[in-house]
């Protein structure tokens, strides 16, 4: 089954790709890797789910954060490449949960993210190398930020 196929099987909806913040592109294709800069949990009404894990909002809501990252990246490269199809296989992320100091699960947070990819793309494909880390905040005191390398056809 495609990767378009299982999308529409999974009833997922996709935030608009999004616009860059400061002076760098979302995506940038090298032959076949395609590099996505840092992506937050956008909605389809264009907010951002936002709050410290651990003090400010639970884990669950980290992980349901992470999830909506992952579909704004899944946004951007449909944007770019016209469908998700394109994409062989997902390469490298790094996970980045804004997270209190004493929080300590960051990989279950990011694992919202991981799932997702892994029900879209397959078991494979969808399964690629992975970092997750907490950081003292992040921009716009956004609940997650992810950043991906993916390998896609030339």
């Amino acid at each position: 089954m495609s990767a378009e196929d299982r999308f529409k099987e999974l009833g997922l909806e996709l935030p608009p790709a999004a616009k860059p913040q400061g002076v760098y592109k979302p995506i940038v294709v090298s032959g076949n890797m395609a590099y996505l800069s840092g992506h937050g949990p956008l909605q389809s009404d264009g907010s951002l789910i936002t709050g410290r894990v651990g003090s400010e909002i639970d884990p669950e809501a980290g992980y349901q954060a992470a999830r909506q990252t992952g579909l704004a990246i899944l946004a951007t490269l449909r944007s770019h490449f016209g469908s998700l199809d394109r994409v062989k296989r997902i390469v490298k992320s790094l996970g980045m949960v804004n997270a209190a100091p004493n929080f300590k699960d960051h990989p279950k947070v990011i694992n919202g993210y991981s799932e997702l990819l892994r029900d879209v793309f397959g078991e494979d494909a969808g399964v690629g190398a992975r970092s997750a880390v907490g950081m003292g905040s992040l921009p716009l005191n956004m609940a997650v930020e992810i950043e991906a390398i993916f390998e896609v056809e030339g």
